[in-house]
């Protein structure tokens, strides 16, 4: 099967090392392939999901008429639909076709939400409230600061018109806010976790108002999954789980996910949650760190190059030879520059990204090449499935659960504490 991104890692570890690994990766794909269709691990199922599109098109039909659309909702409510969006603006962070835009709030900043209410002209504002558990202190705080400004703006009558909440089918508070609004609600699939929810009505729904096409994201998502299932020596997952459980054993404890186009800068911090929370347990796991070439040779290569020696390099590029404008010597007029004559702006691009990876390796540090022919819909669902699947395979050869986040759950009941021992104004 031809996959539509390529693995490269003739700069990693040593391979027989790395195959040690690999060799016990072949109990945990034949249990995962196993179980596509079955429901027990509902990341798997998302791809060959056809009962929820017409939902998804619907609620999205629903905003038609709005300019804006604002997502409440944070960590895997928020993270996947940011890197969906990222295909329409080329990760500058403006997420905005055909003359709608969407505004992603996460944080329970007063000040930052205060000047985002402002921004606002709400009467032509849909709102897309997302917690799996509908227990989320974040977005419900968001939410309930959020409604009584709406209604001002377009009375209680048409408040339900625009809001509309993702949450699991079970009796709990964002739900119960739902019920007493009368908004309009889809289900979150009630066994698939935040952080491997991105092809599920969490991130297809922000992408279909969008306008992308989610067909193609899944379909993308599928010819991971099965190629990625097939058998640990092809397995490009496999693959990279192996490398990662590799360097762990060699004190390598920090994983540098570093991507040379800006419209996978999101997807960076995707999965450095995916990455984090599942993996990071009793001890065990590697750091993710985010960067962003080129803008991360200027701030971080001093310290990958001449500083600890102990990170895994996964740089991500998409083809960019020959692409953007291209530099004439009349237009450069300065000798300094002459370099640059005859070159296009993806040319620089693709040479740095190769330099940084070459000058990393003759330094000694392993660097794990993807690359992507063309970035899109297909693309894009194939790479949010090879990490998913890398995640899960990893967290076997570490000895991990992948799907819980215990420690953080103690956070947010301590928090919850907090609040209730507050004294009232």
């Amino acid at each position: 099967m031809q996959l539509p991104y390529a693995q490269d890692l003739r700069h990693c570890f040593e391979p027989e090392l790395r195959e040690q690994d690999l060799a016990r990766t072949g109990a945990t794909l034949a249990r995962l392939k196993a179980a596509v269709g079955t429901g027990q691990y509902a990341f798997l199922d998302q791809p060959d999901r056809r009962d929820d599109v017409a939902a998804i098109r619907a609620a999205a039909a629903a905003f038609d008429g709005f300019d804006t659309i604002l997502l409440l909702g944070t960590g895997g409510s928020s993270l996947g639909a940011r890197t969906l969006a990222a295909l329409v603006d080329g990760g500058l962070g403006l997420w905005k076709r055909g003359g709608r835009r969407l505004v992603v709030a996460e944080n329970v900043d007063p000040f930052g939400f205060e000047k985002l209410l402002a921004a606002l002209d709400l009467k032509s504002t849909g709102v897309l409230a997302i917690s799996k558990s509908g227990g989320t202190v974040e977005t419900l705080a968001q939410l309930h600061a959020l409604l009584p400004h709406l209604e001002a703006a377009v009375g209680a009558a048409k408040t339900a018109k625009h809001v509309t909440v993702v949450t699991e089918p079970s009796d709990n508070p964002l739900r119960r806010v739902a019920d007493r609004f009368a908004l309009p609600t889809l289900p979150h699939p009630p066994t698939l976790g935040g952080r491997y929810s991105v092809l599920s009505v969490v991130g297809l729904l922000p992408a279909c108002l969008l306008g992308l096409d989610i067909e193609a994201l899944r379909g993308g998502a599928r010819q991971a999954r099965d190629a990625g299932l097939a058998a640990a020596e092809t397995s490009l997952p496999a693959h990279g789980a192996a490398l990662a459980a590799a360097l762990a054993a060699e004190d390598h404890t920090q994983t540098v996910f570093c991507a040379y186009v800006d419209a996978l800068g999101p997807f960076g911090q995707w999965y450095a949650q995916l990455w984090a929370e599942s993996l990071g347990k009793g001890g065990k796991g590697t750091t993710p760190l985010r960067a962003v070439g080129t803008v991360d040779q200027h701030s971080q290569l001093q310290l990958w190059l001449d500083g600890p020696a102990d990170k895994l390099f996964t740089i991500v590029s998409q083809a960019s030879l020959g692409r953007g404008a291209r530099y004439g010597e009349a237009t450069l007029a300065d000798p300094a520059l002459a370099y640059l004559a005859g070159r296009t702006m993806g040319d620089i691009l693709d040479v740095a990204a190769r330099a940084t990876a070459e000058t990393l390796a003759r330094r000694g540090r392993p660097v794990r090449l993807m690359t992507v022919e063309t970035l899109d819909e297909t693309s894009l669902g194939a790479l949010l499935m090879h990490f998913m699947l890398e995640t899960v395979i990893a967290a076997d050869l570490f000895g991990i659960e992948p799907y819980e986040q215990p420690a953080v759950e103690e956070g947010k009941i301590l928090a919850r504490r907090y609040l209730q021992g507050m004294a009232n104004p």
